[in-house]
């Protein structure tokens, strides 16, 4: 049987599911709604999920693109008793979050982000987000709130 690891759980995943979109199977059948389709061609960033650590917007994808992949979704940041992310606090914290649609995509990209640059600069924020689109917030929040978690990311010097 094919399997995935979504949000670190194997799970195993029926032959019958392979041809589905990944995104109605992360929405219908494992009930992660984090997940948005907003304009199903992968160009508003709401559907972004991590796939083995990189950005992937999965509104175009099936279940047999990412079999034996790992995926988390944005409720596979938080911990096992519910405490957020660091950088979902932030979010929190700093007023990113406003209607709340475009969240999960925009988290999880930064978090793809800041894992490969934990130190970057306003303007490669700004860059990095280039293929998430926001209508409330007007982005300053939003890169207000991956500035300041982004310390989060920075490794803590040995010895």
């Amino acid at each position: 049987m094919d399997f995935i690891y979504l949000n670190n759980q194997k799970v195993n995943i029926p032959e019958n599911k392979l041809e589905k979109k990944l995104i109605e199977f992360l929405r219908e059948d494992m009930n992660l709604t984090g997940v948005k389709n907003a304009c199903d061609s992968g160009a508003c960033g709401a559907c972004a999920v991590l796939v083995d650590n990189q950005i992937n917007k999965i509104c175009f994808k099936k279940v047999k693109d990412v079999i034996g992949k790992k995926i988390l979704t944005i409720e596979g940041m938080a911990e096992s008793d519910g405490t957020l992310h660091p950088l979902q606090q932030a979010f929190i914290g700093y007023g990113a979050v406003q209607c709340g649609y475009c969240t999960p995509g925009m988290i999880l990209t930064a978090h793809a982000y800041l894992l490969k640059n934990p130190k970057p600069s306003r303007n490669e924020i700004r860059y990095a987000l280039r293929g998430n689109l926001c209508r409330c917030t007007g982005y300053q929040q939003i890169i207000d709130a991956i500035e300041a978690a982004s310390v989060y990311y920075v490794e803590e010097p040995s010895g």
